[in-house]
C-alpha cells in the first residue's frame, strides 16, 4: 500500500461514507473539523442526484457540519452543466425524472422542462434527463419512454443500482434506467462516476493537481473506478457497499482501504504532524 502523503485537496462521497440515510456516521464533524483545521479544500462529490446543493447544506448542517454550497458537486449538477455546454439551453427541451437535484440545476442554466404526454412534435423533449426519483410512477415512465422513441437523447445522472440507506441497501437510480431502456432498447449516457467527467468538474473547482487530489468513497465501481479513470488516488471506506473481498475480486481497486471516516481523520492529523 503506498504511503499516505502529499495530499492537497479532497473529492468526497457522501452516501455511505458521510451517512446512511439520515444517520451521520461516527466521527462525521471531527472528521470535518479536521479539515478546516488543516485548510483542505474539498468537494463533496455525489451521484444521488435526488437533492439540491443547498438541500445537502441543510442535511449537513443539522448533524452538526458547516459547509458551503460551492463545497458541493451532484450528478445532476454536473449533468447540467455538461449539457448546457454542448446545447442550447433557450432552445432545448429536458423531460426529467427525478427529485429537485435533478431537474432545478437543469431549470436554473435555462433549459426548458416538459411535463407529463407533452409528445406531441412541437412539445416533445429533445433530452431524456433521469436521476433518482423517489415518487416514480408509471406516468413518468410512459413519457419518458414516449420522448425517447420520438428521438429525445438518453442521459443519466449516475448509473448506481443500490443505494445504501439506514434500511439497509436498495435500489439506485441504474434500476430506473434499466426499465427505460428495457422499455426502449436505447443505453443512456451516464455523466456521474464511474465516468471521469464529474471528477474533473471537481478538480476544475478545486484548481488543485490531479496528484495531489484524492477520491474518499465506499463503492468500487463509482467512486473508485472513476477515481482510476480520471488519473486520480483513491481511498475507500467500508461504511457502504463494498467490501475487502469486492477489492481482492477486481483487476482495480483503491490506493487505500480503512474501516470508517475516523482512520481517515487519523490519517489526515498524523500526515499534518
Amino acid at each position: 500500500m503506498q504511503a499516505f502523503t502529499d495530499i492537497r485537496a479532497l473529492i468526497i462521497d457522501m452516501d455511505g461514507v458521510l451517512w446512511h440515510g439520515d444517520q451521520p456516521q461516527a466521527g462525521l464533524t471531527d472528521f470535518f473539523e479536521t479539515l478546516r483545521d488543516l485548510a483542505l479544500p474539498f468537494i463533496l462529490a455525489t451521484n444521488n442526484a435526488s437533492m439540491t446543493a443547498e438541500q445537502y447544506v441543510a442535511k449537513l448542517a443539522k448533524m452538526g457540519v458547516a459547509v458551503a454550497e460551492r463545497e458541493i458537486l451532484t450528478s445532476g449538477m454536473a449533468t447540467a452543466l455538461y449539457l448546457s455546454q454542448r446545447y442550447d439551453p433557450q432552445t432545448t427541451r429536458a423531460y426529467a425524472i427525478g427529485g429537485t437535484g435533478t431537474w432545478k440545476p437543469l431549470q436554473d442554466l435555462g433549459f426548458t422542462l416538459t411535463g407529463l404526454y407533452e409528445t406531441a412534435p412541437d412539445q416533445h423533449a429533445h433530452l431524456v434527463v433521469c436521476g433518482m426519483d423517489r415518487e416514480i410512477s408509471w406516468d413518468k415512465l410512459a413519457t419518458a419512454t414516449l420522448n425517447l422513441r420520438a428521438g429525445a437523447h438518453f442521459i443519466g445522472t449516475n448509473g448506481d443500482i443500490s443505494l445504501p440507506t439506514e434500511h439497509g441497501i436498495t435500489h439506485g437510480n441504474g434500476a430506473i434506467l434499466a426499465a427505460l431502456t428495457a422499455a426502449t432498447g436505447i443505453q443512456p449516457m451516464i455523466i456521474g462516476k464511474p465516468e471521469p467527467i464529474i471528477y474533473r468538474q471537481a478538480i476544475e473547482l478545486l484548481g488543485a493537481p490531479l496528484a495531489q487530489t484524492i477520491a474518499i468513497g465506499d463503492r468500487l465501481d463509482t467512486d473508485i473506478l472513476g477515481a482510476v479513470r480520471t488519473g486520480i488516488r483513491s481511498l475507500m471506506v467500508l461504511t457502504g457497499v463494498s467490501s475487502e473481498k469486492d477489492v481482492e475480486a477486481t483487476d482495480y481497486g483503491p490506493t487505500w482501504v480503512v474501516p470508517d471516516i475516523r482512520d481517515v481523520t487519523r490519517m489526515l492529523r498524523e500526515l499534518a504532524g
